[in-house]
């Protein structure tokens, strides 16, 4: 799922509001009888999982690149010494 096909509301939700989210669905399936009930909440909980690991990824590219300038900051001050 690419991040312009993402609803709108779960594009401002935080990592943790979806996690709340995806865990109460979770609940909701483990308590299910009738497995014809669960399969849209199957496929909610599907989405959210694509769209909380797309957010996951990009937060962790944006640490990642951030430590590596304060990283050749650092050592560029080492160096100029």
């Amino acid at each position: 799922m690419k991040d312009k096909n993402l609803p709108p509301d779960n594009n401002i939700q935080s990592l943790e509001e979806l996690t709340k989210e995806a865990n109460n669905i979770l609940e909701s399936l483990e308590t299910e009888k009738d497995l014809e009930n669960s399969i849209d909440s199957y496929q909610q909980l599907l989405k959210l999982n694509n769209i909380i690991e797309k957010k996951f990824h990009k937060t962790s590219k944006t640490i990642n690149e951030e430590t590596k300038k304060k990283i050749n900051n650092i050592s560029s001050k080492k160096n100029a010494k």
